[in-house]
């Protein structure tokens, strides 16, 4: 009997003590139902983040690569997502929301990976608790995880990008495949939407900006991905219908020891400046040290420009002073012209920095992650309600001004720091040179239409 009554004692004990710790904010924990999240896999994410009341009720994810050049913006758009759920304790309207930062990025290609972006979504489609997805960065990896989100059970798994440019992901027309974008949502239910102007913007502003420095003639290459192709002929398109004369088009081999051969070709053309369409993470700093060795400083006959794909302090240090007088645009106003909420949130974020300056896309991050936030506590707690929501979304005196997502999924009717665009120059640090907001006509020829 004093066994009995021991083990019993015991029982009540452990009993007691889960109750007590059901009570208490952590890890993991059931959702209204009664179910419990389950971490995603730790070959991608970090563990459970959980700092409210209660038990979470469901799973947000962000997706980016955290290893290689662009690293150092991609931290940054996670802390500042952070931050925002510090801020809202934790909360989107009555749900609990827990967090799980993933990686999509292998040390061995030191960038995003398709097999890892493949991963990572299926991870994501089979965990019930995922509730939305931040994310990606590159426009390539948004391809691969979209349909499998699309496809998700319980109507699939709203995703929104702070960063992914591609046309083609949301849009039709020149420059993308018959299949395109169609092909991304088998389902033929839309569940991708994203807070950042497309490369059609993107390309009519740099040709805008050549056209201002007296560019007559450009060279454009790219890295071969959707993302630098995509925006190499969304550049090229408006460049010729600025009238600034097409040298050349083609891609240059990531993989390559040597550029000076392709420079050299460059050099017999008539070309007076040079166009990068693609990432720093693609052997872009090779690319520029090779430019500069046979073609000279940037600043000087030939210029050198490129797309936010290489607008970070990475290409300066990884570069050196090969990067200096380049120029590259970023979508977003320079960090000091924000104002209102953007201007807030900036002053607010960036003691959290250690001492670095804010990368535009900190700020672009944190939109996305407030539109996000919004669509779920709108929701019904469903996947198919916060994707019903964030097509919803009519942001007023946001982040990055006012804006809403179109049925394509992207911002429309936009004023503000979202169809903004800031031309940098390279020196031992990214100086603005100026902001553009490219002309209606031009965004269409980029499209080629």
């Amino acid at each position: 009997m004093r066994k009995r009554s021991l083990l019993a004692l015991f029982a009540l004990l452990v009993a007691s003590l889960a109750l007590m710790a059901s009570g208490c904010g952590g890890d993991d924990g059931g959702d209204d139902g009664g179910g419990e999240i389950t971490a995603l896999p730790s070959s991608s994410c970090t563990g459970i983040e959980y700092k409210g009341e209660g038990d979470p009720d469901y799973l947000l994810v962000s997706d980016f690569p955290l290893q290689g050049s662009s690293r150092t913006q991609t931290i940054q758009i996670v802390g500042a997502i952070r931050y925002l759920l510090d801020k809202q304790d934790w909360k989107a309207g009555d749900h609990n929301i827990a967090f799980q930062s993933c990686d999509d990025a292998t040390a061995q290609a030191a960038k995003w990976d398709s097999g890892k972006c493949s991963q990572n979504a299926n991870a994501y489609a089979g965990n019930d608790k995922v509730i939305g997805v931040i994310g990606t960065f590159n426009s390539g990896c948004a391809a691969i995880e979209i349909p499998v989100l699309n496809q998700a059970a319980n109507g699939g798994i709203g995703m929104i990008s702070p960063a992914n440019t591609f046309v083609c992901l949301t849009e039709g027309g020149p420059g993308c495949e018959d299949t395109e974008p169609d092909k991304y949502y088998p389902t033929g239910n839309r569940n991708y939407v994203r807070v950042v102007p497309h490369d059609a913007y993107q390309g009519a502003a740099m040709a805008e900006f050549m056209q201002a420095q007296g560019i007559k003639s450009v060279y454009v290459l790219n890295d071969k991905e959707a993302y630098g192709l995509g925006v190499a002929t969304n550049l090229r398109n408006a460049a010729e219908s600025l009238g600034i004369e097409i040298a050349g088009f083609e891609a240059w081999d990531p993989k390559a020891s040597s550029y000076e051969g392709l420079f050299r070709k460059i050099g017999g053309t008539d070309a007076d400046a040079v166009f990068l369409g693609g990432l720093i993470d693609e052997n872009g700093a090779k690319v520029i040290k090779d430019k500069v060795a046979t073609l000279g400083p940037n600043d000087g006959d030939i210029k050198l420009f490129a797309p936010d794909g290489f607008t970070t302090q990475q290409t300066i240090d990884e570069a050196g002073t090969a990067a200096a007088g380049m120029f590259m645009s970023v979508a977003g106003v320079p960090i000091d012209e924000f104002t209102g909420a953007g201007a807030e949130f900036a002053a607010e974020f960036k003691p959290t920095l250690g001492g670095r300056e804010i990368d535009p896309y900190a700020i672009y991050g944190a939109q996305a992650a407030q539109v996000m936030l919004d669509a779920i506590a709108a929701s019904d707690g469903t996947r198919a309600s916060v994707i019903e929501q964030l097509f919803a979304a009519s942001v007023t005196d946001g982040l990055l001004g006012s804006f809403e997502i179109n049925e394509n999924g992207d911002p429309s009717g936009a004023e503000g720091a979202v169809v903004g665009f800031t031309i940098y120059k390279a020196t031992t640090k990214l100086e603005t040179e100026t902001t553009i907001s490219p002309k209606p006509e031009n965004v269409e020829a980029a499209r080629g239409t």
